[in-house]
This record gives structure tokens, C-alpha cells and sequence, in this order.
């Protein structure tokens, strides 16, 4: 598990490409202070696993499914990601919970200065996805941690404070490229609980899959 909390930037030095199968290695220096193989460390908002490091790299496989789903296939050696280490257990939750499992890839609509903060506008490829995605909500954009501030039926806005462009890959992101998208797990395991046949009642007794006023008080929240 993650946070959106971004502990570097790194930079992709090899790709080795077989079809839809991909192993990348990636130059870095903080993240790769106490790593072990089979670490889990996020790239771009994508759960990887380490195979092999050395002092200066580490080295991931990409699946096919993780191919297809992710922007990781179109980036080129030299390409800056952005890269963060799985949760330690004691340390501070600063983001929300990301699994590093992206959801849709969404392409950058507009960026346009505010201020001293700079709102991009990402329609989602999937805009099924929207659903999950509220405004004051979280959402993650390449393995960035980052509040939505509106959610229309086409594309969703966030608000970059200059730290984060200056220490993620969106400092490099302008209109039409491609991100990572990654939506609150919260709401895709209700609508889940809610949705599937029995419902939140299911292993008990079997219901109408819908949540009730009789379902509430009988479990104790009425």
C-alpha cells in the first residue's frame, strides 16, 4: 500500500520489450536506501515488483494487463517517473490510500495558472470511472496523492501547489499527454458491497442487494 506521497523523481535507462511485456530499469538514489528484492515500489502510481538493484537502479517486470492499462507503455529511455516506497508501518499516513492499481489513464485537457497554483483538467479514457471521482474527493495521478476540486461528467480538476510540480513529472505534463489514474478504493468497494447479489447482507440472509432502512437498525446503525 501507498500514499501519494512522491519520494523522488527517477529516470527510466533501459526497456526491454517482448510484445506486451516489458522490463524497465529505473535510475534512483533515496528509494533505494533500504530495498530488498521483491519490494513493492510504485512508478507512476504503478505497483511494482523489484527483481534486481544495484547502487544506482532497480529493475521491475511489467505484465501485459499493467501494459495495457497504464501509460508505462509509452515512455522512453530517459522518461523522469515518479517514485515511491510502500508504506511503512509506522510511518505518517500524508496522502490517502493508494494500491498502485490504476484504474483508466486520463489525458490532460488543459493547464492553466492560478496564482501560484497551476489547475490541469484530466478527461479520463474510461469515464466510467468518473463515478468514483467527487469534488474535495481524493484522487491519484501518476502515483500523486491530489484533491479533486471539480468533477463534471466528462473530466475532473485538481490544483498543483508549486512543492508538488517541482518534485513530481506533472512540472513536465502539458495538454494531451497521458497519466495515470488511480481512484479512491473506498467508493469501488462499496458500490461493490452494494451492488453485488445479496448485497451487504450477503452470508447472512439473502436480501435484495440493496441497502435499507431495515438493514441499518438491524446492524446497529439506527
Amino acid at each position: 500500500m501507498f500514499t501519494g506521497i512522491i519520494e523522488e523523481q527517477g529516470t527510466l535507462s533501459r526497456i526491454t520489450k517482448q510484445g506486451q511485456a516489458m522490463v524497465l530499469t529505473i535510475g534512483a538514489r533515496k528509494i533505494l536506501d533500504d530495498v530488498k528484492l521483491g519490494d513493492s515500489i510504485a512508478v507512476n502510481g504503478v505497483c511494482l515488483t523489484v527483481i534486481a538493484f544495484d547502487a544506482a537502479s532497480f529493475t521491475v517486470d511489467v505484465m501485459p494487463e499493467t501494459f495495457r492499462r497504464t501509460n508505462l507503455s509509452r515512455l522512453a529511455s530517459g522518461s523522469p517517473v515518479n517514485l515511491e516506497r510502500a508504506m511503512a508501518a509506522n510511518g505518517r499516513f500524508g496522502g490517502h490510500i493508494v494500491q498502485g492499481h490504476v484504474d483508466s489513464t486520463g489525458i490532460i485537457a488543459s493547464r492553466i495558472p492560478e496564482e501560484n497554483a497551476v489547475v490541469f483538467r484530466v478527461e479520463p479514457r474510461d469515464a466510467g470511472i468518473l463515478r468514483y471521482i467527487i469534488p474535495h474527493g481524493s484522487i491519484t495521478i501518476d502515483g500523486i496523492s491530489l484533491t479533486v476540486v471539480e468533477a463534471q461528467e466528462s473530466s475532473f480538476t485538481v490544483s498543483i501547489i508549486p512543492h508538488t510540480l517541482a518534485e513530481t513529472v506533472l512540472q513536465y505534463k502539458k495538454q494531451g499527454d497521458e497519466v495515470n489514474l488511480e481512484c479512491d478504493v473506498l467508493g469501488k468497494y462499496i458500490e461493490r458491497l452494494l451492488t453485488f447479489p445479496g448485497g451487504a447482507d450477503a452470508g447472512a440472509k439473502r436480501g435484495s442487494g440493496k441497502l435499507t432502512e431495515a438493514f441499518l437498525s438491524e446492524h446497529g446503525f439506527m
